[in-house]
């Protein structure tokens, strides 16, 4: 998996080229953005930045996850990536 600075991540702010990073992990949902159910502005407001703040609060899906999952194209330089916490929702340690 590519390491993504943070430098980069900002070149990429516009619609046709939009990344955004999400609990450390980069995402390039360029050829997402029409589908967005929360529209374009949503993810404009984020593009090329961390938008694991916004990400949240607004509260996401199961489906929503694995949808972002397909679009990863590396990880933030520096980040400490963390899974998904509906992933494992069901799990119980040993």
């Amino acid at each position: 998996m590519d390491v993504i600075t943070e430098s980069e991540l900002a070149k990429h702010y516009e619609v046709h080229n939009l990344w955004v990073s999400i609990r450390g992990k980069v995402y390039d949902v360029s050829s997402y953005v029409d589908d967005h159910p929360g529209g374009v502005e949503v993810l404009k407001d984020v593009a090329g930045s961390d938008g694991t703040e916004s990400f949240e609060y607004v509260g996401h899906s199961e489906d929503a996850y694995k949808t972002l999952e397909k679009f990863q194209i590396g990880v933030l330089e520096g980040e400490v990536s963390y899974e998904n916490p509906m992933c494992c929702a069901n799990s119980q340690l040993t």
